[in-house]
């Protein structure tokens, strides 16, 4: 796709490439009951769910988007049965490992965020080995979130202030917003850090303790597909969505009354 096009069939369904995203976050929920309905396993949900995210990967780098974050996998998922928290650890190590050659060719730059101290040795290994061998990418990033929450990335971003500031590289009056959004593990993506779109399936109307400071001005799409039934048409409608909407960023347009 030329940089400035973007593909015939998605001007013709209405998209502009001026108003695209930048970055799109993900909340894929819902494969557990997908598989509930079909009678099939949860495992066989989460395998179709990382399907589904392969094919919106794809998408994302073919219509021009620069970034998407994914939550794979929350802290309080920890919660869940042992077997099933197992199960969708070896999954993200299997999908790791299964597309590093195909992130490398592809050009797209892989991070991982989250607490590491909650993975699996082996994952925290395809980890290192899948940041080390896309670091150079730069056509496109995704973000994995894994033992990931909002409330963690915050406070951990909080310590690393601290501990600068007791070791007397900084001065905590001179700690602001974008500081602190520097320290926020999201802050790999630079100027592109905080997502323009976060989108939810299952029809959960909720952010989950999912990118808490990051959203402040995201718009937000919630669809009732469940995550394996998120297809192309169902992003095609969530981004001509976003793309109605009017991002003001808490200013008034000169036209607009004061009242």
């Amino acid at each position: 796709m030329a940089d400035n096009d973007l593909p015939q069939a998605l001007v013709q369904r209405g998209l502009r490439k001026e108003l695209m995203p930048q970055h799109v976050a993900f909340v894929i929920d819902g494969s557990r009951r997908w598989a509930q309905a079909r009678g099939l396993t949860t495992k066989d949900g989460y395998k179709a769910g990382c399907l589904a995210l392969e094919k919106i990967l794809e998408l994302s780098g073919t219509w021009g988007i620069r970034a998407i974050t994914v939550f794979g996998f929350s802290q309080e998922n920890f919660r869940r049965p042992e077997e099933e928290v197992d199960s969708v650890m070896e999954m993200i190590e299997r999908g790791i490992r299964d597309n590093m050659e195909v992130y490398a060719r592809e050009g797209i730059r892989v991070h991982i965020t989250g607490d590491p101290s909650r993975r699996p040795a082996s994952l925290q290994e395809a980890i290192r080995e899948v940041e080390e061998v896309t670091r150079n990418n730069s056509r496109f990033h995704m973000i994995l979130a894994t033992c990931y929450s909002g409330r963690w990335d915050i406070v951990q971003a909080c310590r690393e202030l601290a501990t600068k500031v007791q070791d007397k590289l900084l001065n905590p009056e001179d700690i602001d917003e974008a500081m602190l959004t520097d320290h926020l593990s999201t802050n790999v993506l630079g100027e592109l850090a905080c997502p323009d779109l976060l989108i939810r399936s299952s029809g959960e109307l909720r952010l989950s303790n999912f990118l808490l400071w990051q959203s402040a001005y995201t718009e937000l799409y919630f669809t009732n597909a469940l995550w394996p039934d998120f297809d192309e048409d169902e992003y095609i409608q969530a981004l001509k969505d976003f793309q109605r909407r009017d991002r003001r960023f808490g200013q008034r347009k000169a036209s607009q009354p004061s009242n």
